[in-house]
C-alpha cells in the first residue's frame, strides 16, 4: 500500500482551493422568502416564536430587564427590541408574541415612532399576538374565574390599543391540559385552534402511530359541538425539530454557510437536514401541512441571528424543491388545515395526568407551595367582591382601584407561579405583588363601604369620615380591629358583605379579648358562642405574626366570638359587638370535654341534623349520621405521608416541585399522650386533635349545616431523617365505587376518572399512586348505588381514590431533591423568625358531606360558590354614637324581592375605564347533573339593577373583546370523523332589550357590556339605586 507524504497532500489541497476560488464568485444574495402555499407539496410552516415565562427562575421584572443573569441569561426587553428591526428588514418575515405582561411593560417605554411601527407590523400580520392573556396560565392549579380574568385583561388591552382580536390558543408549556381550557378559554373566547405539546408519553406514542396528534377536542358534554376546538399537539416539544435548528448567538447548531469563498460550505447538507426533519414529521401528521416551531424559552434576544438562518433555509429549501418552506403563524397554519376540509379524530375529557416517562408523573405540582395556592384563591375571591364595590361607588371616585390586584392575580396564574414550580425568591415576588395589590384594593373596599354606609356622603364619595378596617390575617386569628377593649361602652361595628347573587346565611368568627355579645341592626341580641382560643392557635398566631409583620402581638385574644349572619344578595348587613351582657342574654361560652373523661365507648358530636361519631379510645372518626337524609355511613379519617423518592436508584427521577414519585407510604398515628378534646356550644361543636407534633386538626359540625368542616394545620414537616415527605389525609368509607371517582375541571365541570385507566389508550401502569392523581380546585366525589360522598377544598390540591370507597387529598409537600425539570431547587419551603428558620406550616380547610344518590350536586355547586366567595368582613368602632341613626346598616344592590336563581352565579360585575360595565353570569350545572337545576335559568336584569336604566346591552365573547354574534359568525367549524355534525345543543337566546331577561343553558357563561344612563348613586331607604 502506498502512503502519501503529508507535504504532497498539503500541496494538492492548496491547488484545489486555488481552483475553487477561480471558479467561485462572492456576491450579495437576495434570499427569496416570499410567502406562498404550494398545493401539491409538503408545506413547512416556519413559526418564529419565543416562550417568555412570566417568572420562573427569575422574577417577572428580572426577566424583563435582563438582571440576575447568574441564574439565567434572559432579557425579554432585548427580544422585543430586536424583533422590530428584524421584521422591518424583510416584509415576509413573521413573528408571534404571547405574554402581555411583558409586552405591556415594553410598550409603555416606547416612543410614538416605534409604537406606530409596531402597529403597522401588527396590521400587516408580520407580528401577531397569539393567546393574548397576561400570561400563559396554568391549567391544573387555577380556577376558571381567574383564567377568564387574566385572559380578559390581556385581550381588552390588545383590542383597545390595536383593534386586534387574537385567534389562536397557544398553551405550549403548561403541564397537562384541562377541559375548561378547551371549551371555555378557547372556543368560548373565539379561538379557531389551540396548540400545545405536553401530553402523556404513552398517549403521544399512540397518536403518532395513528396520525392523531391533531384532533377536534369536544371537552364539554353540556355545550357539545358548539364548543369544539381544533387542537394541535406538537410531535416532541415547542422547540425546533430534531436536526440542529437553534440559532441564538451562543447556540451550537450549524448555520448555513453559503459563501463559496469560505470554508465549511454546507448548503446542501443543511437543506437535507431540514427536508429529513420535515418528512419525519409529515409521517405522523395528516395533510400536507406541518408546523416547525422555531424558537423556545427567551429566544430571539438577537433576532437577526435567527432570521438570517431562517431566510436562508426558506430560500435554499425551496430551490431544492422537495418540500415548500414559508414564514407562517399558527393562524396561517390553521387556515391551511381548515381549507382542506379534512375530518379529524374526536377527543373528549382532558389531558391529565401528564407524564414524560414511566416514573415521572407531573402530579406533585397540584399541591406544591400550598400557601401560595391558598393566597391566590383568597385574593381571587376578594378581587371579585372588590370590583363589585368599585362598581357601586363609581370607579376612581375614591382614588383607589383594583388594578394593582388585577395585575398581580393575572401574573400569579402563570404556569410557573400558582403551580409552585418556581424558585423560592420568585414565589416570594408573586406573594409580594399580591400583597401590594391587596393593600390598594383594601383601601378601595374600605372607602366604598364608608361611602355606602354614610347617607350624607358627598357625590363621588370624597369626604367620608367612617373608617373601615379588615383582617387579612384572620386565618391565623390575628385581627387587631376586633381585638379592642369594649368595657368603656364602645361598640365594635361588624359589617358583613355578600358578593353572591343570593341571600346567604352563614357563621362568622372573630377573635375578641373579653366576653362579648352581638346585636343585629334592629337592636336584637342574636345567638352567639364564645370559644376559648386553643393553645395551638395562640402559638401559630404569635409565630406567624412575627414572621409576616416583624412584630409580636401586644395582646392575645381570649375567645373566638362566633355568631350567625344573614346577608342579602350583593349587599351587606351590620352587626354590633359589645361587652355588656344583660339579663336573659343568648350568648354562651363553649364547654370542653376530654375523651379521657367519657365513660362511653363513643362520643357523638353535633347539635343539628348531622352527627359525627368518634371512638373514645383512640379519637378516631367512625360514623357519619344525618337524621334528615337518613344517611348512616361508616367513615374514618387518617393521615399518612409518602416518602419522596430521592432518585438514588436505577432511575434517577426524584420527587420534586413538579413530579410526584412516592417511595412508600407510612401511616401517621395520633399521639397517645394528647387526648381528643371536644368543644360543645350552641352554634357548633368542635373536635380538636393533636395528630402528632406537627399536625393539628379541628373538625367542626355546625348546628344549622349538614356538612363537616375540617381545618388542618400541617408543619413544619420534619426532614431530620433526610426523607422528603408528602402529607395526605385519607377518608375511608364502606362504599363500593368500582375504581370510579369524579374531579372538577378548574372548578367547573366534573370529569369521570377510573383508576388505572385512560379512555384514549391502554394504560401501562408504572406509578399506581402518582399516575392516578388529578388536580382538584372545587372538589372530588364518588358514588355507589345509594349514596355519594363529596369533599370540597379551599385551594388547589392533588387528590385521588387509590382504594375503592376512599378519597385522599395531598395537603402539603416538603422535599429535599430537585426533580430535574429545570427549577434547580428542592421544594423545601421555610419560614424565618429572628434568623431562625423552620419548615413552612400550612393551614387550610376541606369540607365533607354524604348525600343520597343524586342529591350531592346541589351542595357541591352552592357551597362551592360560598368557599370561593367568602363573606367580606370589615370593622369600625362606635364610641357613644347612634350608628343605625347615622349610617345605613343594610344594603342590597338588587330588588329586595329578588335573588339570582339557585343555578346561576354572578362571576363578574366590573366598572370599566370607558364607563361601561362588564357583567358575567354563569350557569352552575352540567346537563343531567341535577334533576331540577340542570335546566334553563333566567336572570332578570331589571330586578338585578332596580331603578337603573340600562340604555344599551351587548353580548360579548368570554374575554369581552368582540361581540359574540360576530365571533360565532367567523369562527371556524370543523369536521369530525364519524360525526354527522347534527346535535341539539341548548343555548340561551338573545336578550330582548325591552324585557332584559338573560337565559342561561347548563354550563353556559354569558358576558355582556352594559351601559347605564348614568351611574351616580342615591340612597332610597335601605337600598341604593342609580
Amino acid at each position: 500500500m502506498a502512503i502519501d507524504h503529508p507535504r504532497h497532500r498539503t500541496r494538492l489541497s492548496a491547488l484545489l482551493l486555488v481552483a475553487l476560488w477561480a471558479l467561485a464568485e462572492s456576491k450579495y444574495i437576495a434570499y427569496n422568502t416570499t410567502q406562498r402555499i404550494v398545493a401539491d407539496k409538503l408545506n413547512v410552516h416556519i413559526v418564529a416564536h419565543t416562550h417568555d415565562d412570566v417568572g420562573w427562575l427569575k422574577t417577572v421584572d428580572q426577566y424583563y430587564v435582563g438582571s440576575n443573569n447568574s441564574i439565567q441569561g434572559a432579557c425579554v426587553q432585548n427580544v422585543l427590541d430586536s424583533i422590530i428591526p428584524s421584521l422591518l428588514a424583510d416584509k415576509n418575515r413573521r413573528f408571534i408574541y404571547v405574554e402581555q405582561a411583558f409586552f405591556q411593560r415594553w410598550w409603555r417605554q416606547q416612543s410614538d415612532e416605534i409604537k406606530e411601527t409596531v402597529k403597522e407590523l401588527l396590521s400587516s400580520g408580520q407580528l401577531e399576538f397569539i393567546n393574548g392573556g397576561m400570561c400563559m396560565h396554568d391549567e391544573a392549579a387555577v380556577h376558571y374565574i381567574d383564567m377568564i380574568d387574566q385572559t380578559t385583561l390581556g385581550h381588552r388591552f390588545i383590542n383597545q390599543e390595536f383593534g386586534i382580536i387574537p385567534r389562536i390558543g397557544w398553551q405550549i408549556d403548561p403541564f397537562g391540559h384541562s377541559a375548561v381550557q378547551a371549551y371555555l378559554l378557547s372556543a368560548e373566547v373565539g379561538f379557531d385552534a389551540l396548540y400545545f405539546f405536553r401530553i402523556d408519553y404513552q398517549d403521544r406514542a399512540k397518536r403518532k402511530d395513528l396520525k392523531s396528534l391533531e384532533v377536534i377536542w369536544r371537552a364539554s358534554k353540556s355545550l357539545g359541538l358548539s364548543a369544539d376546538i381544533f387542537t394541535g399537539i406538537f410531535p416532541k416539544n415547542y422547540e425546533p425539530p430534531p436536526g440542529g435548528f437553534y440559532f441564538e448567538v451562543n447556540d451550537d447548531s450549524p448555520v448555513i454557510q453559503d459563501d463559496p469563498l469560505l470554508f465549511d460550505y454546507n448548503v446542501q447538507e443543511r437543506v437535507d437536514d431540514f427536508v429529513a426533519a420535515a418528512l419525519s414529521q409529515a409521517n405522523i401528521t395528516r395533510t400536507n401541512h406541518i408546523m416547525f416551531t422555531m424558537g423556545t424559552d427567551f429566544k430571539y434576544q438577537y433576532a437577526n441571528s435567527w432570521f438570517r438562518q431562517l431566510d436562508k433555509f426558506i430560500h435554499y429549501v425551496n430551490k431544492d424543491g422537495r418540500v415548500n418552506a414559508l414564514y407562517s403563524t399558527p393562524s396561517i397554519y390553521t387556515d391551511a388545515k381548515y381549507a382542506l376540509e379534512e375530518s379529524w379524530p374526536l377527543k373528549t375529557d382532558d389531558f391529565f395526568p401528564y407524564a414524560d416517562n414511566p416514573n415521572a408523573y407531573w402530579t406533585g405540582y397540584f399541591t406544591s407551595r400550598p400557601a401560595i395556592k391558598g393566597y391566590v384563591r383568597m385574593m381571587s375571591g376578594y378581587y371579585l367582591a372588590a370590583r363589585q364595590l368599585e362598581f357601586f361607588t363609581e370607579r376612581n371616585s375614591s382614588g383607589y382601584t383594583t388594578d394593582s390586584l388585577a395585575d398581580a392575580l393575572a401574573i400569579a396564574q402563570h404556569h410557573d407561579a400558582v403551580t409552585g414550580t418556581e424558585k423560592q425568591h420568585v414565589a416570594n415576588d408573586y406573594a409580594k405583588r399580591l400583597s401590594i395589590g391587596y393593600s390598594e384594593a383594601e383601601k378601595l373596599v374600605g372607602a366604598s363601604l364608608a361611602c355606602l354606609t354614610e347617607p350624607t356622603s358627598s357625590p363621588g364619595c370624597y369626604k367620608m369620615t367612617t373608617k373601615f378596617e379588615q383582617c387579612p390575617l384572620l386565618n391565623i386569628s390575628y385581627c387587631p380591629p376586633s381585638e379592642v377593649d369594649l368595657s368603656n361602652g364602645k361598640k365594635l361595628i361588624v359589617l358583613v358583605y355578600n358578593s353572591l347573587g343570593w341571600k346567604r346565611n352563614d357563621i362568622i368568627r372573630i377573635p375578641v379579648i373579653s366576653e362579648s355579645i352581638v346585636h343585629d341592626s334592629e337592636g336584637n341580641e342574636i345567638e352567639s358562642q364564645l370559644l376559648p382560643l386553643a393553645d395551638a392557635t395562640v402559638k401559630l398566631r404569635s409565630y406567624h405574626v412575627k414572621a409576616y409583620l416583624g412584630i409580636s402581638p401586644s395582646i392575645t385574644p381570649k375567645f373566638w366570638l362566633i355568631f350567625p349572619v344573614s346577608v342579602p344578595p350583593l349587599g351587606f348587613n351590620t352587626y354590633f359587638v359589645s361587652s355588656t351582657k344583660g339579663k336573659g342574654s343568648v350568648a354562651s361560652v363553649s364547654t370542653f370535654y376530654s375523651s379521657e373523661e367519657s365513660d362511653n365507648s363513643n362520643i357523638k358530636v353535633g347539635k343539628g341534623k348531622l352527627k359525627l361519631l368518634y371512638n373514645v379510645k383512640d379519637g378516631t372518626l367512625t360514623h357519619y349520621l344525618n337524621s334528615r337524609s337518613l344517611v348512616k355511613a361508616s367513615m374514618e379519617q387518617t393521615y399518612s405521608y409518602y416518602a419522596g423518592d430521592s432518585g438514588s436508584g436505577s432511575d434517577p427521577q426524584a420527587s420534586g416541585a413538579y413530579i410526584f414519585r412516592p417511595n412508600g407510604t407510612f401511616p401517621i398515628k395520633p399521639e397517645k399522650k394528647a387526648p381528643t378534646t371536644i368543644v360543645r356550644g350552641s352554634i357548633l361543636d368542635e373536635v380538636h386533635q393533636q395528630i402528632n407534633p406537627w399536625i393539628y386538626q379541628v373538625s367542626r359540625v355546625y348546628k344549622g349545616k349538614e356538612h363537616a368542616e375540617v381545618e388542618f394545620t400541617v408543619g413544619p414537616i420534619p426532614v431530620d431523617d433526610e426523607i422528603g415527605k408528602e402529607i395526605v389525609t385519607k377518608i375511608t368509607t364502606g362504599m363500593v365505587t368500582n375504581k370510579t371517582f369524579y374531579t372538577d375541571s378548574n372548578g367547573r365541570d366534573f370529569i369521570k376518572r377510573v383508576r388505572d385507566y385512560r379512555s384514549d389508550w391502554e394504560l401501562q401502569v408504572n406509578q399506581p399512586v402518582a399516575g392516578n392523581y388529578y388536580p382538584i380546585n372545587l372538589g372530588i366525589y364518588m358514588q355507589d348505588d345509594s349514596t355519594e360522598f363529596s369533599v370540597l377544598v379551599d385551594r388547589s390540591v392533588g387528590g385521588s381514590s387509590i382504594l375503592d370507597g376512599q378519597i385522599e387529598l395531598m395537603l402539603h409537600r416538603r422535599l429535599l431533591y430537585d426533580d430535574g425539570r429545570g427549577v434547580g431547587e428542592a421544594l423545601n419551603e421555610t419560614v424565618c423568625v429572628d434568623g431562625e428558620c423552620a419548615g413552612l406550616t400550612v393551614q387550610g380547610k376541606f369540607y365533607v358531606k354524604i348525600d343520597p344518590l343524586g342529591e350531592g350536586s346541589r351542595w357541591r355547586r352552592t357551597f362551592g360558590q360560598e368557599i370561593y366567595s367568602p363573606l367580606l368582613v370589615a370593622f369600625s368602632i362606635e364610641d357613644g354614637g347612634d350608628w343605625t341613626g347615622s349610617h345605613t346598616a343594610n344594603f342590597s344592590a338588587m330588588d329586595p324581592s329578588y335573588s339570582l336563581p339557585d343555578n346561576v352565579a354572578l362571576i363578574t360585575l366590573q366598572a370599566l375605564e370607558d364607563g361601561n360595565v362588564l357583567l358575567r353570569l354563569a350557569h352552575l350545572y352540567e346537563v343531567g347533573e341535577h334533576k331540577d337545576l340542570s335546566a334553563m335559568a333566567y336572570v332578570e336584569l331589571k330586578k338585578m339593577f332596580p331603578a337603573r336604566k340600562i340604555s344599551n346591552i351587548i353580548e360579548m365573547n368570554l374575554s369581552a373583546n368582540q361581540e359574540k354574534a360576530a365571533m360565532e359568525k367567523k369562527r371556524l367549524k370543523w369536521n369530525t370523523e364519524g360525526s354527522s355534525g347534527v346535535e341539539t345543543i341548548a343555548r340561551g337566546g338573545p336578550v330582548d332589550p325591552s324585557k332584559l331577561v338573560v337565559e342561561l343553558a347548563p354550563m353556559e357563561i354569558r358576558t355582556f357590556l352594559i351601559t347605564f344612563d348614568y351611574i351616580s348613586f342615591a340612597k332610597i331607604g335601605d337600598h341604593w339605586n342609580v
